[in-house]
């Protein structure tokens, strides 16, 4: 593994830390830290997740993660148990990384990070330091304080900002370290955990860093939605996206990161962080119309895939058996949680199409609720079986080359929608396909 490689050197101090919640961002958290020396126990009450970690196993599809696991596990820096208020009782630093899902009025649910407060405030050592890295509204640091409601013990902020599929490299490599505190000299106590990294610290205090994580996010969903909808304009133009996005992105000021169009964002943090900001925003008595354009400009995105789609399928999707390439919110990863294919599945089907679904994450025999009333494939060939459209959703390398000579042969027609550019469309078309992608006719 090339990351470990480059992180050679170990903490000359190590301190006791613990973290709560082994998620997406708990395990890079814990193994990052134990990795740099520090003794760290990381709590999980979910068995399946506990007891795969103990075995060296990774619970979730992270790139790199396994390998870093087995390699933290052999040092016995890392111990993994089921209880929070046992994790905490000698632990100098103690790490928040529960799940924050978006309410029903688009608030951020807290209900986690209470839970985890009343489960360690009578357990924590005198000094320690609480400190909130999931993602949270401005004044949740406050709301912790208060929950622990012990003068002895400080409460910082620390967002993070990994990607899924990445998430191992963007600890080892993070753009910057934000902390937040009332207190400055803990914050950046707090900071020097992650010096190893290299990376910029910004210490300020913690309403600002907690809007830091929400600008951030929110910042690349207006990009995204931008680009998606040039790429509608680009459809009603008759121009061609991709060269669009070549000819703005060598502009320095404007970059290629976050500039690809696609059918839209979503995971578990752009559309909730979005949500989530503009109801802050609405509790100070303030509005943000440039989220909440881009918010609707994502919905839009997705009903104008859909649109292109019953194009394709000849005006109707009424029967129309659709073959849907990927389930999962991006390449990389098997979560699936507010994926934009789930979301166009969803209007498909509403609009009478039949789905056949294959993404390599997902299995025929899955019974999750968010793929009820797939016909769920095992692999490419079986889903385009009697498709009249091949919909491809999510960018995983195997949907990169297809055989378009084999799938034509078993589709009711031949007809591709390239819905995250990564298809040669003149390839398709050399098989006789009527081909389209995100703004290219």
């Amino acid at each position: 593994m090339a990351i470990l490689g480059e992180h050679k050197g170990a903490v000359e101090h190590p301190r006791r830390v613990a973290v709560i919640g082994a998620g997406y961002v708990g395990i890079p958290t814990a193994l990052l830290l134990s990795h740099f020396g520090h003794q760290v126990v990381l709590a999980e009450r979910d068995d399946y997740r506990r007891t795969t970690m103990q075995d060296g196993r990774s619970p979730i599809i992270e790139e790199d993660l396994e390998e870093l696991l087995r390699s933290v596990l052999e040092t016995q820096r890392l111990r993994i148990i089921g209880d929070a208020a046992e994790a905490v009782v000698n632990a100098e630093f103690v790490f928040l990384c529960v799940n924050t899902p978006m309410g029903i009025d688009g608030h951020a649910d807290l209900s986690f990070i209470d839970a985890a407060c009343a489960q360690i405030k009578d357990h924590l050592m005198p000094g320690a330091v609480v400190i909130n890295k999931s993602t949270v509204p401005v004044g949740t640091t406050i709301r912790v304080a208060a929950a622990i409601g012990r003068s002895d013990v400080a409460v910082v902020s620390n967002p993070e900002f990994l990607r899924e599929g990445t998430a191992v490299r963007d600890s080892f490599g993070p753009d910057r370290t934000v902390v937040g505190g009332d207190d400055q000299e803990v914050a950046a106590t707090v900071g020097g955990l992650f010096a190893l990294t290299g990376a910029p610290l910004v210490v300020t205090d913690a309403a600002t860093a907690e809007l830091i994580k929400y600008a951030a996010n929110t910042f690349l969903t207006t990009k995204l939605s931008f680009i998606n909808a040039m790429s509608q304009l680009c459809d009603a133009l008759g121009a061609n996206a991709v060269d669009l996005v070549r000819g703005i992105g060598h502009d320095p000021r404007i970059g290629f990161s976050f500039l690809n169009p696609g059918p839209g964002w979503g995971g578990p943090c752009l559309p909730k962080d979005s949500h989530a900001l503009v109801a802050i925003a609405e509790t100070v008595g303030e509005q943000i119309p440039l989220i909440s354009a881009a918010i609707e400009t994502n919905h839009r995105q997705q009903r104008h895939i859909v649109q292109r789609v019953r194009e394709l399928a000849g005006g109707s999707l009424e029967g129309a058996r659709i073959a849907v390439l990927g389930l999962t919110f991006k390449a990389n990863t098997g979560d699936r949680r507010d994926s934009p294919a789930l979301v166009i599945t969803k209007l498909l089907r509403e609009a009478g199409a039949e789905i056949a679904a294959y993404d390599p994450t997902v299995p025929v025999d899955a019974t999750d609720d968010d793929v009820q009333g797939l016909n769920l494939c095992a692999s490419v060939l079986d889903a385009a079986r009697d498709a009249r459209v091949l919909l491809i959703l999510t960018e995983w390398n195997e949907f990169r080359e297809l055989d378009f000579d084999v799938l034509g042969g078993v589709m009711e027609q031949r007809t591709v929608f390239d819905g995250r550019n990564i298809l040669d469309l003149d390839i398709a078309r050399s098989a006789d396909f009527v081909a389209w992608g995100i703004g290219r006719s």
